[in-house]
């Protein structure tokens, strides 16, 4: 017999300032669901989510809960008011019997439940709602990006929460290691429509490229026949006929199809600018010493940064991320020890906190406003990459329409919030670029996109993430902060930070092979350097340069096979000129590269 599901939705349709969200919207959940809810920024997701948790009342339908079925719904800004400490408010719908189930979830997700409300950051708020809604764990959890917030740690104890739990849920997130590793059906808001498929977020791209492809296919037909039935109607005598009539009306049927169809939302236009080239080396650090409140940050820390790198940095919340990049930029001092900035560095800096943004300016004024974006005289301009652009027009490379122009910067959602702000610094022209949490709250779309830019970008990266699936994509370099002032330099992104860090363990389990186990640290001991002439930011440059050999040799290749496309340097002589300056930097790259190997090379076997 079939089970009755735990919500359903009919006929909801809603509209927002005048615009509509959803127009006859249909949606079922499930017992045992596990549900990606995705859509793009300013899709109406979180309204969604909203919806069915009862917090907003739709225009017109209904929204009706199983028989004894709870929702639980965890807020991106939890109200806690009346509540003296987050620990009060996690547990204010459970026994204080159940207080256990609070400070289980308080630990997993790294929460003091002992700190009080007034003076509890918005990212403890968040996991103190996150934590309430595991402990009460209703008929139906509602997760509107519960990963914000959170590092890596508590992810991965979310995640096996999750996994494990008999409670069905509804999950947004920018996360894809996440939403791949929990999901097994997806819920697609696309122009005020909701499509269901049954399988999870790992396939959600595959089916949303077929189902474009085929709605192209069908737009296709439908304008050539109303084009084959336009001509009809203009040139054919019978067209007037009052038998032929009928069909005059169909055309008018066509073309009024035609005209209701919702245009879909295209691609964010973002760009990066390198700017001028900076030095060769652009950070030159050397046993770095930091202590902050009696908590030791980073301990004989030193770091080379090369033009080009891009270097993450991942660990707890709280172990000193934001501030080592600070020291290695010069905007916090050392305790001891020396840093050396290259030359001709120009910031761009993406900060987590937004504190670039405003909330109540509007996105033209957050735009006009900036200093270093702003043209004398005329207060419709901004300087884009060192030329005058108009503010709306900019802004809606970024996906955002005329009337958003005037709306305040609080009226938008988290990421269309993260969009604004890549705007802001993707209108500089930087080499060295900062991003701090920059995937909270994108689209899949724009994660692409900036994904990319990235990878292209000729610039040198310093990021803080925790979302593994980005740190794969992006990072060349990553430096694990493990606390206590240990922090340990590994090539390559998340996963390879993984696998080589199960292989160091592995040689400590071994007794024999004790004496290297430390190897990757760069809070090296004396005894380390024994084994060789080469310090350890050597040792770390010898182990990465075959793969920065290989990485530019493809790039080269690349390159090359884009120059031999025919008429590329008739038709696009822009492009063909940016291509042959870039293979022609890469090739000098090449050659430092194998010369500082071989340099290297030779010094480790004397």
């Amino acid at each position: 017999m079939a089970r009755a599901p735990l919500l359903q939705l009919s006929d909801i349709s809603l509209t927002y300032g005048g615009d509509p969200v959803f127009d006859a919207l249909d949606l079922v959940v499930q017992p045992n669901d596990r549900v990606a809810l995705v859509g793009r920024n300013g899709s109406g997701k979180s309204t969604l989510m909203k919806v069915m948790a009862g917090l907003v009342e739709a225009d017109r339908g209904s929204v009706i809960a199983g028989p004894g079925v709870s929702v639980g719904y965890m807020e991106q800004e939890p109200e806690m008011k009346g509540h003296a400490t987050l620990g009060d408010f996690a547990l204010s719908a459970l026994d204080p019997s159940e207080a256990y189930k609070v400070e289980r979830a308080g630990a997993g997700l790294k929460f003091d439940p002992a700190r009080a409300v007034e003076t509890a950051s918005g990212g403890e708020r968040r996991r103190a709602a996150l934590a309430k809604l595991m402990a009460e764990a209703p008929g139906l959890m509602l997760l509107d990006e519960p990963t914000n917030h959170l590092d890596i740690e508590a992810i991965g104890w979310l995640e096996a929460e999750l996994s494990t739990t008999r409670t069905a849920f509804v999950l947004i997130s920018h996360d894809r290691a996440f939403l791949n590793a929990l999901t097994r059906a997806t819920l697609w808001i696309d122009r005020g429509q909701v499509r269901r498929q049954e399988k999870g977020f790992e396939h959600f791209e595959a089916w949303r490229d077929t189902v474009w492809e085929t709605e192209d296919i069908q737009r296709h037909k439908l304008d050539r026949k109303i084009k084959s039935e336009a001509r009809w109607a203009v040139e054919g005598i019978s067209a007037r006929r009052t038998r032929n009539q009928g069909r005059l009306r169909a055309l008018q049927d066509l073309r009024a199809e035609r005209a209701s169809q919702i245009r879909r939302q295209g691609t964010a236009a973002m760009a990066l600018d390198g700017g001028q080239q900076s030095g060769k080396k652009v950070i030159e650090a050397h046993n770095l010493e930091k202590s902050f409140d009696g908590k030791q940050i980073v301990q004989n820390f030193s770091l080379t940064v090369q033009r080009g790198d891009r270097i993450a940095f991942v660990g707890p919340n709280g172990v000193g991320k934001t501030t080592l990049i600070k020291m290695l930029m010069g905007q916090e001092p050392a305790d001891s020890g020396e840093v050396k900035l290259g030359s001709k560095l120009e910031y761009a800096i993406f900060d987590q906190a937004r504190a670039q943004l405003d909330p109540e300016m509007t996105l033209w004024d957050s735009l006009t406003g900036d200093p270093e974006m702003r043209v004398s005289g005329k207060a419709d301009q901004i300087i884009v990459r060192g030329a005058p652009k108009h503010v709306v027009g900019y802004l809606k490379e970024f996906l955002f329409d005329d009337a958003q122009a005037r709306a305040r910067v609080r009226s938008l959602s988290g990421g269309e919030k993260a969009r604004l702000l890549l705007a802001k610094i993707m209108a500089r022209e930087s080499n060295l670029l900062v991003l701090d949490e920059p995937t909270n709250d994108l689209d899949v779309e724009t994660l692409d996109l900036l994904q990319d830019l990235l990878g292209e970008y000729p610039g040198t990266v310093l990021l803080v993430s925790h979302d593994r699936d980005f740190l794969d994509r992006v990072a060349s370099t990553t430096i694990a902060m493990e606390g206590d002032g240990r922090a340990t330099v590994y090539a390559g992104g998340w996963s390879d930070y993984q696998t080589q860090r199960a292989e160091i363990a592995k040689e400590k389990a071994t007794p024999a092979r004790k004496a290297n186990a430390t190897q990757g640290s760069v809070q090296a001991k004396p005894e380390q350097g024994k084994s060789g002439k080469l310090t350890f930011s050597e040792k770390h440059r010898l182990e990465e340069l075959p793969s920065v050999i290989q990485r530019l040799e493809a790039e080269i290749s690349k390159l090359e096979e884009f120059l031999g496309t025919p008429d590329l340097f008739t038709e696009e002589p822009a492009k063909f000129a940016k291509a042959s300056d870039a293979l022609v930097e890469r090739h000098a790259a090449l050659s430092d590269a194998e010369e500082e190997w071989i340099t290297l090379e030779e010094k480790a076997g004397g």
